[in-house]
């Protein structure tokens, strides 16, 4: 038979049951404000859409100090990007011009039309630009390409320093940047790159990034030179030569870029382009209204064969931006040329839409890369001639804009799973001042939603 307890006995047993409740509730409420202090927001869209260029301008507004001590790091990133776009331009110039033809004489070349029938552009041969050529520009651009190939022959070299000779499908070299790198070195947060960098060797002890600093000290008239070339505005003008977006900025800039002493400015590091691998994480304490936050900013690699590494951050993510490049309407897809850029933004976003795991995230719209899609209109460049749809409207920015905010807004109303409120932003990543004031909007935007969400509010 079971001994009934004392009264000292049952008041302990109370105290010891209560104490747990209180234990319990404190624990309970830690976790709700931890849970309020934790914002994770998922950065979404294509590849090349401005995802890690917006990563950076948040890191720029909130966690300045950071960027500055990785700053010498992105120098020899600055340095492959330019050796990229010199041999970009050379790879065009072999093919328009036939400067690397054997045997030897460009000009020779200069009034013979392309036999082939085909040409990369799509332009079916290479005759309208020899006919528009002159002459005298083919000596003078075969001596340049002679002179630069020795530099643009340390392209590969670069890559594998800087990312320890990793590589995508198709045995591709690059630079990437890689999920974990932001932990390597918590005093100054450093890189994904090679083995020795995470040691802690710094870019300028680095044997190929001097050898091609000093290349480049030697080289810049010349890149100057082919870079202001007649022949090759030509190509840009005509469209043969598409280059990479940040490619005319770091090239007009060379001399600044080529001195002994460079150091990457704000504006290099945002317009410096790196394919994202896999999904990185970027940590930010941002203060808002006197309380700490803690950001967690997932920048994700946005080709269509890295999208499936996005899900297992869905189902608590507390906010979503999505970016949409709507200067992208005559571009398409690396992985799949008969694809639109605008089609598969506008495919990506129904998905995100209608995504049930993401139904409980804010939504954000950046509509993105403005400043080029008035470069684009500005150039006569004709919206109907990629996207049918769009008929006899005027080619103007305000027109083309509103056409595409219109696409994308029927998306959200059609898709939306949740019915959530839409925050749209046309979008420079570019311009900091700008984006900057956006980021604080996008911010509070965020935060309002978050703490309803959890009962703060």
């Amino acid at each position: 038979m079971r001994q009934r307890r004392s009264p000292a006995e049952e008041a302990e047993a109370l105290r010891i049951s209560n104490a747990i409740d209180e234990e319990l509730k404190r624990e309970r409420e830690a976790m709700k404000r931890k849970r309020a202090r934790d914002i994770k927001v998922m950065l979404l869209g294509q590849a090349e859409s401005g995802k890690s260029t917006l990563q950076k301008q948040f890191q720029l507004y909130y966690s300045s100090q950071t960027l500055e001590n990785e700053r010498p790091s992105w120098r020899p990133i600055v340095y492959f990007n330019i050796l990229k776009a010199i041999r970009m331009i050379l790879d065009e110039l072999d093919w328009e011009y036939g400067l690397g033809v054997s045997g030897g004489d460009p000009l020779s070349l200069s009034i013979a039309p392309s036999t082939s029938g085909t040409s990369r552009s799509g332009s079916g041969s290479g005759s309208s630009t020899y006919s528009r050529a002159n002459p005298a520009w083919f000596p003078e651009l075969a001596l340049l390409r002679n002179k630069l190939l020795p530099l643009v022959a340390s392209e590969d070299a670069l890559a594998s320093e800087l990312s320890g000779g990793i590589t995508v499908s198709g045995g591709k070299t690059g630079v990437y940047v890689r999920s974990g790198w932001q932990a390597l070195n918590s005093a100054a947060r450093s890189w994904p790159l090679s083995e020795d960098y995470r040691l802690g060797m710094t870019p300028r002890q680095s044997a190929v990034t001097n050898i091609v600093a000093t290349t480049l000290a030697a080289s810049m008239d010349e890149i100057e030179y082919l870079w202001w070339h007649p022949g090759v505005q030509n190509l840009l003008k005509s469209h043969k030569l598409k280059l990479e977006e940040y490619a005319a900025f770091f090239l007009a800039n060379i001399r600044r870029i080529a001195q002994p002493d460079y150091l990457p400015s704000n504006e290099d590091i945002l317009h410096v382009r790196l394919q994202t691998i896999g999904v990185t994480e970027h940590q930010f304490d941002i203060n808002l209204g006197g309380t700490n936050y803690n950001w967690l900013l997932y920048d994700v690699g946005g080709a269509r064969g890295q999208r499936h590494a996005w899900v297992p951050y869905f189902d608590d993510a507390t906010a979503i931006i999505f970016l949409a490049p709507i200067s992208a309407f005559d571009q398409y897809l690396e992985e799949d040329p008969r694809t639109n850029r605008i089609d598969d933004s506008l495919q990506l976003f129904t998905t995100i839409c209608s995504n049930k795991l993401l139904g409980n995230a804010a939504l954000v719209l950046m509509l993105n890369k403005t400043d080029l899609l008035r470069q684009k209109l500005d150039a006569g460049i004709k919206v109907r001639k990629y996207i049918s749809s769009y008929g006899d409207r005027p080619n103007n920015y305000e027109e083309v804009s509103e056409y595409f905010r219109a696409h994308f807004i029927q998306v959200h109303r059609r898709k939306d799973v949740s019915h959530r409120p839409l925050y749209l932003h046309f979008t420079s990543m570019l311009d900091i001042k700008a984006t900057q004031s956006i980021i604080i909007n996008v911010g509070e935007a965020i935060m309002r939603s978050h703490l309803t969400k959890i009962g703060l509010a």
